[in-house]
């Protein structure tokens, strides 16, 4: 069996963790041949010791030159490189088998699609790739060969749970993609009590370890909302096809009901490592290091319909697939920006929606037809939301 180089695009992120920790439990079947993150020098440097890529990229100048220091100090021939292009060359590099795109927010686009042209198979995590631009992406993939994997664990359940084809998947004779949601740590919160909340109590997901930006995302259900959006264009259907559902416990994975009433769905333990490995061996299974779900130990499962009147932004999101053009585009950069702003204290927790509304009802929803016309849509978005937050107090 040839070993398989894999580029993990955002390392030192917990997708790109949870990657390292499935391809170290199997060195006969995978090796690193480059790391990136954009300003973790140290925790870099320790996964360059640990798994000696060739190539590792920094976000800047300043850190690429610290990790050459410490690189060239423990004898370590690693080429180190920074910036955007650094990044597209190690995700199209000939040598490359598979790219993880772990790099949070539109920041991953660029480089998620240089895979895409090249023909990888790609270990998508950055969802924000296809919000923005998944009509290009997937072209891009389907005009090369690239194999688009999703390792968000709802949307390797739903590809887990349609019929298998050479290509991926099919979508024949599906009534419902059931995306299931865990409702976040403020489901039960009223809205009184939400105006209130803390980032720290945001943070605090029930049953996920995840970084900060799709915790609070979690937390206002926006990342359901891109969720649905990426569901979409992963597996071209319409939003009115996709239902979100509520389920705490976050056993069931999610679901896809068919049109003769059965219903099949992706059931273990809420660990990113069990998508990763799905993403990393299909069509065959590897152990992942998760244990196996013991449905003894399962007290129950329960569901909801999400309530969108305290959690405005899963129905922007769809209304923005439903409006379609650059409208994704906009509500992503725009929940980006106001998600910094709440991380920094800025805003308060309701004035999330409340901003990237206002950003998508004064933005010009434009057809995104080609990669400058998404960019400046993104970056106008940005424009507007920083000028929105500026003219309100916390």
């Amino acid at each position: 069996m040839a070993v398989r180089a894999i580029a993990v695009l955002g390392s030192t992120g917990s997708i790109g963790l949870s990657t390292l920790d499935v391809i170290a439990r199997h060195p006969d079947r995978y090796s690193v041949f480059a790391l990136t993150a954009h300003t973790r020098v140290q925790e870099l440097f320790e996964q360059c010791v640990a798994y000696r890529p060739v190539h590792a990229v920094l976000g800047s100048e300043k850190a690429a030159g610290q990790l050459r220091k410490l690189c060239k100090e423990h004898g370590l021939s690693v080429e180190v490189h920074h910036g955007p292009d650094a990044l597209n060359q190690v995700a199209s590099d000939t040598a490359v088998d598979t790219v993880v795109a772990a790099i949070v927010g539109a920041a991953g686009l660029l480089s998620t699609l240089a895979a895409a042209q090249a023909g990888k198979r790609i270990l998508l995590a950055n969802k924000e790739a296809l919000v923005m631009s998944g009509q290009l992406l997937m072209q891009a993939a389907k005009a090369s060969g690239a194999l688009i994997m999703p390792v968000d664990s709802e949307h390797n359940a739903i590809f887990q749970s349609l019929p298998a084809t050479k290509e991926g998947v099919s979508t024949a004779g599906i009534e419902k993609i059931l995306l299931t949601a865990s409702g976040g740590p403020l489901r039960n919160l009223t809205q009184e009590e939400l105006a209130v909340v803390t980032p720290q109590q945001a943070l605090k997901h029930p049953n996920w370890s995840m970084g900060p930006k799709i915790s609070i995302d979690s937390a206002t259900m926006m990342n359901k909302g891109l969720e649905v959006i990426e569901a979409c264009q992963l597996f071209d259907v319409n939003v009115d096809d996709v239902q979100v559902v509520v389920h705490p416990e976050s056993i069931i994975h999610s679901m896809v009901s068919y049109a003769d009433g059965s219903v099949i769905a992706q059931m273990g333990r809420p660990d990113m490592r069990t998508p990763i490995a799905h993403a990393l061996a299909w069509p065959e299974r590897i152990s992942s290091g998760v244990q196996p779900l013991n449905l003894f130990e399962v007290s129950g499962l329960h569901f909801e319909e999400p309530d969108t009147i305290r959690f405005p932004l899963l129905r922007l999101a769809f209304e923005a697939q439903r409006e379609g053009g650059t409208a994704p585009t906009i509500l992503n950069a725009a929940n980006e920006v106001v998600v910094d702003a709440f991380l920094n204290e800025r805003v308060a927790f309701l004035q999330l929606s409340e901003l990237v509304e206002q950003t998508l009802a004064c933005s010009k929803i434009s057809p995104a037809s080609d990669l400058s016309t998404i960019i400046e849509a993104d970056s106008l978005a940005r424009e507007t939301v920083q000028r929105l937050i500026t003219q309100i107090a916390v």
